[in-house]
């Protein structure tokens, strides 16, 4: 604080002390009445004066203390704004410690101290990354590290700021432990500073009780079970008694209206950096197109509302959009579009390359060929690009016409960018993912892919006491067709074979290309009658293929099969597989044997 005018005024009360005693000296020889009265006079004036020069510096020193601290409280309450992850923090810390300090005893000026270390408690975290901060996981022993740090760095912070009171000491101790093991000291029982104890117990209160990235708010019942559990331990015992009974009055007055509005607008200016934090970060996590859309659609809604939210990705001609995902209101509806470029809002979005605001929804219905109607009333649509390639396009919809501003095209536009690149890589990781589960010459599913299945079938089926057949199935005489008229037609009698066996069993039944020319189908929920019913209609519908192998000659086609029941035949697919593979086999000499007879037998005349 400068202290020149108070020096000056001091200057003037003691020239008006030296005046006074002047006077009193001149009067004292000139007029012996005065001699007793005037010094008296003189002594009470000087001290008037003086009193009214400290007075004055008293006042001017509160006044300058309490700009500061003013100043103080608007740039923590101001960083406390932007605090996404716990809003009105350091208030209701506040709240709690200056109460907890005058039940404690504390005089004005140590409450006063406890006051203003609650609103720069946590200013050292203010050196730490935003990430680390906003984590929804447990910290690495690295990042821990850096967070252990904060209250030495906000004492630090705060070395050079003339507090008339103690208030460093108090915010580089608040994370010390009643027992010794806290941080950064380590410092035990009272050697603790009072105030440090106090802000310890009201700063793991309100992080109980209030949402973080790592936990939900649990209630105060909850949170004082926990609270008493660390008394002696975490923290001083006396102080959680008398916070623990004095709790309900402190609750009452953190519930009274807190800062000006002029806050919740610094509040929601960095909502949207916080929620696309929270995108990116999530969607870090993801593989498929469907986890990718949930975390991105639940994250949105926090930024911009929406009564539903769909992805439209281009076919692989790039004529045509598709919906693959949707969620909310008409969710359903939704996914069964296919636009194509240039109509409906998605296709005009994704033909033009940039957003459509509060188009009417009923128009990607109408180009999706869907005659029905829809409570939605107004879309917010946005392509998707990486690089210069356009992927497809993210539409929100909602219930309120004309819902959508400028604003919220901005945003979504951000979180397209930054959504455009993993729905691309999801893309890519499904189509991979595709490819190893199918067999490229017939498409159907191959070997990995039946384990998958059958694995949930069998365990299915052993859940419900039900049962699983399995057909093992050998094109005959392959090698002959390969060896006469070359793979190229053998592929093809593949093909048609495993055309043929997927139309002949149920939408929910699976047939697979096991190895070669052997294909497997599994029957959910068949026993041996209907498995041996099956085997038999399979085999004539592959008996009526006739391939062409030549312009003007065709061959007909047959397939060997056997069957297995679970549980009868075995409990596991490979005793399964084995089962039906040997009667497979079986089956096949019998028909080989049923043409040699046929062949040896003598001709009818």
């Amino acid at each position: 604080m400068d202290q020149r005018p108070a020096a000056a005024r001091l200057y003037a009360g003691g020239a008006l002390v030296a005046a006074c005693a002047a006077a009193a000296a001149s009067a004292y020889s000139m007029a012996p009445a005065w001699r007793f009265s005037l010094p008296a006079v003189a002594a009470y004036l000087a001290y008037r004066a003086c009193r009214r020069v400290l007075q004055d510096e008293r006042r001017a020193s509160r006044a300058l203390t309490e700009m500061h601290l003013g100043t103080i409280e608007a740039l923590a309450v101001a960083i406390d704004a932007k605090d996404q992850t716990a809003p009105d923090h350091i208030r209701r810390v506040q709240i709690y410690a200056a109460g907890l300090a005058r039940a404690a005893g504390l005089t004005d000026t140590e409450v006063q101290a406890i006051r203003t270390a609650a609103l720069l408690h946590d200013i050292g975290k203010l050196a730490i990354p935003e990430h680390i901060l906003v984590k929804p996981g447990p910290l690495t022993a690295e990042e821990f590290q850096k967070v252990r740090i904060h209250p030495e760095l906000g004492a630090e912070i705060l070395r050079t700021v003339r507090f008339p009171y103690p208030v460093t000491p108090l915010i580089r101790s608040h994370h010390e432990r009643w027992d010794g093991r806290g941080y950064p000291a380590g410092l035990k029982d009272d050697r603790i500073p009072l105030g440090g104890r106090i802000l310890s117990i009201v700063d793991f209160f309100d992080a109980l009780t209030s949402d973080r990235p790592y936990h939900k708010a649990i209630d105060h019942t909850a949170a004082v079970a926990q609270l008493q559990d660390e008394a002696g331990k975490a923290f001083d015992p006396r102080l959680v008694e008398t916070f623990v009974r004095m709790l309900p009055e402190l609750v009452d007055a953190a519930d009274s209206p807190s800062r000006p509005s002029v806050f919740d607008n610094i509040a929601v200016a960095h909502r949207e950096i916080y929620a696309l934090y929270q995108i990116a970060q999530a969607m870090g996590t993801t593989l498929t197109i469907a986890d990718t859309m949930t975390v991105v659609s639940s994250r949105l809604s926090n930024l911009i509302p929406f009564s539903a939210c769909a992805l439209f990705l281009h076919s692989e001609d790039g004529e045509e959009l598709r919906c693959r995902f949707a969620t909310g209101t008409a969710a359903e509806m939704l996914e069964q579009l296919t636009v194509r470029y240039g109509q409906g809002i998605s296709g005009w979005v994704a033909r033009n390359r940039r957003p459509l605001i509060n188009a009417k929804p009923g128009g990607d219905l109408q180009a999706g060929g869907v005659d029905a109607s829809t409570p939605l009333e107004s879309a917010l649509a946005c392509p998707l690009i990486v690089g210069e390639r356009l992927i497809g396009v993210l539409t929100l919809y909602h219930a309120q016409p004309g819902f959508y501003t400028e604003d919220h095209s901005r945003l979504l536009d951000r979180v397209c960018e930054q959504a455009a690149a993993v729905i691309r890589n999801a893309t890519v990781f499904e189509r991979t993912q595709e490819d190893s589960l199918t067999d490229p010459l017939t498409g159907l599913p191959n070997t990995r892919s039946l384990f998958h299945h059958l694995a949930r079938e069998l365990a299915r089926a052993e859940r419900l006491k039900g049962e699983v057949a399995l057909l093992v199935m050998d094109l005959d005489a392959f090698k002959e067709i390969n060896d006469s008229y070359g793979h190229g037609v053998g592929d093809g009698a593949l093909r048609e074979v495993g055309r043929v066996l997927r139309g002949t069993i149920r939408p929910y039944d699976m047939c697979v290309r096991y190895a070669g020319d052997e294909f497997v189908v599994v029957l959910s929920g068949c026993g041996r009658d209907e498995a041996e019913a099956k085997r038999l209609e399979l085999q004539a519908a592959v008996g009526r293929i006739a391939l062409t192998v030549e312009p003007d000659r065709q061959v007909p086609l047959s397939i060997s099969a056997g069957a297995a029941v679970f549980p009868h035949d075995g409990d596991n697919s490979e005793a399964l597989l084995a089962q039906a593979d040997l009667r497979m086999y079986q089956d096949k000499s019998g028909r080989k044997n049923e043409v040699a007879a046929a062949s040896d037998a003598p001709l009818a005349t």
